[in-house]
């Protein structure tokens, strides 16, 4: 596989996403980091984007819930170099309905090799880095290189 460099701006784009039960913790970790959070653009999944714009008071763009196609609208907006980073408190205790959404976004996620976050500790970690405060280079795939070389 062929790589290239994509540019993550000082400004980024970030997924915020939360299982039923780990929603509250979520707000709380993002109340602790709203100042941060206010210099990046927020997208989010329905149920967690409206209580996260509501408790920090910032513009949160919103999906459809993660269970009827939100994971999914997040996870093709990363394939297209659109989100940086992915903070995603999972709840490892409950079946969720829509288990292969919620795999296939993490996969999308290491394929196109962005940061995520999937508790408070690697939330608090990745927030700490001094890159959430400045431009930086990641490699991703290069799949045009990689489809100009299959012999279809």
């Amino acid at each position: 596989m062929e790589y290239k460099t994509h540019v993550v701006p000082v400004k980024k784009n970030i997924a915020l996403v939360a299982h039923d039960k780990k929603k509250e913790e979520l707000v709380e970790w993002a109340l602790r980091h709203r100042d941060e959070l206010a210099n990046h653009e927020l997208y989010a999944t329905g149920t967690t984007g409206s209580l996260l714009e509501k408790k920090l008071s910032l513009p949160i763009k919103k999906f459809i819930s993660g269970p009827l196609g939100g994971d999914q609208q997040i996870g093709a907006l990363i394939s297209e170099s659109k989100l940086d980073l992915l903070v995603f408190f999972w709840d490892p205790f409950e079946s969720q309905p829509h288990d292969p959404d919620v795999k296939a976004l993490l996969r999308i996620a290491a394929v196109w090799n962005i940061p995520v976050a999937c508790n408070q500790s690697s939330a608090e970690f990745m927030f700490s880095s001094d890159m959430m405060g400045k431009s930086h280079e990641r490699k991703i795939p290069d799949y045009e290189q990689y489809l100009k070389s299959r012999p279809f």
